[in-house]
């Protein structure tokens, strides 16, 4: 039976409820975050939830950490079965205000991060037929204004994940990419931007959604289960996606306003 799951930003949010999704099925995680301390809950949760696992300190900028867990994966698994590639920061500011130091901070670790744990657990998804999932944000698709790094390392995610399932196809290794627009979740912990008001603005975003991390993570589960490649857990994102590939102008000139009432908010909060 394949049951073996690896998952990247485990120690909190999204992850921590896709590894519960994953075990109340019974399967073996290997958890991973550079958060320890919520690893260690994740697990205690996964225990409680009927799946079992180990949890392994990795932060996915460095390709050798990630290598390190393919291969403890290889030890106590005899190999995995389906990858998530997970972790991820936010971070916010108009395109002037971001410094180069946060193009490459936002690049190493959501676009990069992705890049490495895909390349690092190729060689066992090869040899079990694997499944890879990828964590992308409706931000790849729709590039909303002020969050100009975000977008484009999601986009990348988008397309790496558009470039494997050409390439993976024929060596029956799957791929799914997930889209979701903001929810509730603790990823303001990491939030990284010029402006105060821009976190701020962002956390209203996460309040208001009307879904939460552990419905996205069923969402996923289901999705995958039907072999869709691209997962737009909410439904506000389906039906913007659609009117996006209807009337791009249309969009294009909504973000617009967008950013022109933004700006405006800035300059009142100056």
């Amino acid at each position: 039976m394949q049951n073996r799951i690896m998952i990247t930003g485990a120690g909190s949010g999204l992850g921590r409820e896709i590894a519960l999704r994953w075990a109340r099925e019974g399967w073996r995680l290997a958890l991973s975050d550079v958060n320890e301390a919520g690893l260690a809950e994740t697990l205690k949760a996964v225990r409680d939830a009927g799946g079992d696992g180990f949890t392994q300190r990795c932060d996915v900028r460095d390709y050798s950490q990630l290598t390190a867990l393919a291969q403890a994966c290889e030890e106590k698994f005899d190999g995995i079965d389906i990858i998530v590639n997970n972790a991820g920061v936010a971070s916010g500011g108009f395109f002037g205000e971001l410094s180069l130091e946060d193009w490459d901070w936002q690049i190493a670790i959501n676009l990069m991060g992705v890049v490495k744990g895909c390349k690092a657990f190729l060689p066992l998804l090869l040899r079990s037929q694997g499944t890879i999932i990828n964590i992308a944000s409706m931000a790849a698709l729709m590039q909303g204004p002020a969050m100009s790094n975000y977008n484009v390392a999601k986009a990348g995610v988008l397309a790496l994940s558009e470039s494997l399932l050409a390439e993976l196809k024929q060596d029956g290794v799957a791929v799914h990419v997930v889209c979701p627009s903001f929810f509730q979740t603790n990823l303001l912990d990491s939030f990284r931007g010029p402006t105060p008001a821009m976190k701020q603005q962002v956390g209203k975003l996460l309040e208001s959604s009307p879904i939460s991390a552990r419905e996205i993570a069923e969402y996923i589960y289901q999705e995958v289960a039907q072999g869709a490649f691209m997962i737009l857990p909410h439904e506000q994102g389906r039906a913007a996606w659609q009117l996006k590939q209807r009337n791009p102008q249309l969009l294009y000139d909504e973000m617009a306003a967008m950013s022109e009432k933004m700006r405006a908010k800035a300059r009142q909060v100056d």
